[in-house]
């Protein structure tokens, strides 16, 4: 028996762009396959497979999945897995660049046994996992497939119990109502898997938190957050607690803060829920219960005295209980002063060029632009990028900020009229 961790894996079967049962099936279990994502997400799953199903295998409706790929990649905050539709390296490529972490070879097919070592040599054996149906395929090729690959996923024929055909982590996709009550009732009756997917996870996610807590119950290996710091390590108040400051991860705005107490802390390290202490209630108070505004763990740090947490998070809805995202909205007293990060200052002028668009002023350049059109548009950002170019080569750096000024002030002008986002961009630059 191996010692990965389980992994509870939801899974979005796409067809038409709609998420549906289930292989062969197209009964949609919801019409917007990027919400449907979202809500897997957000119930605890570790990471999510998405199959393109496309009808016919055309080019023109995976195309046509690949941008509900990049959506549901660009939405959800856990790792997700592309399969489906892949006749050549390329299609690799396409899922990769869509933002999958990893994307699927379908041992079935001759032709993919046959580019493994070719993909895995492109983007990297840990990017690549093979699907499989039949255990010779495998066993046949274990070689190629241990040197080559990091993960096998089995759509397995019947319910029957499974092994590991190889020292690999093993995934399989089981069905709903097919034997097994929940995803931990699954890990009970098949211990060398190492992985559950399919319409099981998918259609029990509400069992996910009770599946990992009775798995590690009973000494299973699960994938938690492993803490550096035992709660024996921190300094507490005089209440016995330590304090915690809530920020955004993904825009590091300071939401709320809260106290934990040691159960509090193991509750959210356990689920990856934030949890705390009450004192008004005086009971343990788990964010989002009675709201669903869940707040879900992307780090915890402590301060330099171990008497303060840091924790950046995703917050679902509003953190605060008037409604407002973040609990810090009575302005005391403020200076006029220039804003200095980075990323706001381009946050802020995109949102002023894209605000033209629905809010036209007179005299406005932006607005002059708009009317042009595309041309118009991307014969200034050549211009400007030339500018750019020749007050590089000049020895006064004024020169070549100004000019770079312009030539963001441009590009964020055609970012607007292609609907691209800065969140877009960091996006594509974080993978690369």
């Amino acid at each position: 028996m191996n010692d990965f961790a389980k992994k509870f894996i939801g899974t979005v079967f796409l067809l038409n762009k709609k998420a549906v049962k289930g292989i062969g099936s197209d009964a949609v279990c919801c019409e917007d396959a990027v919400s449907y994502a979202e809500k897997l997400s957000d119930s605890g799953v570790d990471e999510i497979l998405i199959l393109d199903l496309s009808e016919g295998g055309s080019d023109k409706a995976h195309d046509e999945a690949l941008d509900v790929i990049k959506a549901v990649c660009k939405a959800v905050d856990v790792p997700v897995i592309g399969a489906g539709n892949v006749k050549r390296m390329e299609d690799i490529k396409k899922l990769l660049y869509a933002g999958c972490k990893k994307a699927c070879l379908n041992f079935r097919k001759q032709g993919h046994i046959e580019i493994l070592k070719e993909v895995s040599e492109k983007f990297g054996k840990d990017k690549i996992l093979i699907c499989y149906d039949d255990e010779k395929t495998i066993s046949g090729n274990s070689e190629l497939v241990l040197k080559y690959a990091s993960q096998l996923i089995l759509f397995p024929k019947d319910n029957s119990s499974f092994k590991a055909p190889l020292e690999l982590p093993l995934t399989v996709v089981a069905d709903s109502g097919k034997g097994y009550d929940s995803p931990c009732d699954f890990f009970e009756k098949n211990s060398e898997s190492d992985g559950v997917a399919g319409s099981l996870v998918s259609e029990n996610c509400a069992l996910i938190d009770e599946s990992r807590q009775k798995l590690l119950s009973m000494g299973v290996k699960v994938c938690m957050l492993e803490p550096k710091f035992a709660w024996a390590d921190l300094k507490k108040n005089s209440d016995g607690m330590v304090p915690v400051i809530v920020q955004d991860y993904r825009t590091d705005q300071v939401l709320m803060l809260a106290y934990m107490n040691e159960e509090a802390y193991n509750t959210t390290l356990r689920t990856g829920k934030m949890t705390y202490f009450s004192r008004s209630r005086n009971e343990l108070w788990i964010k989002g219960k009675t709201s669903s505004h869940y707040q879900f763990v992307k780090s915890l740090t402590a301060d330099c005295d171990l008497d303060t947490i840091l924790a950046k998070v995703k917050q679902v809805g509003a953190a605060c209980h008037t409604g407002s995202y973040s609990c810090f909205f009575n302005e005391i007293a403020a200076k006029d002063y220039s804003e200095k990060n980075p990323q706001k200052v381009l946050d802020s002028v995109y949102e002023v060029i894209k605000d033209r668009k629905e809010h036209p002023r007179e005299g406005s350049y932006t607005n002059y632009l708009y009317e042009k059109g595309i041309d118009k548009i991307l014969k200034k950002v050549g211009e400007e990028a030339t500018e750019m170019v020749i007050a590089a080569k000049n020895p006064n750096d004024n020169e070549v900020i100004y000019e770079m000024s312009d030539f963001l002030y441009h590009m964020m002008v055609l970012m607007a009229v292609k609907n691209v986002s800065w969140e877009d961009i960091t996006d594509e630059l974080s993978r690369r």
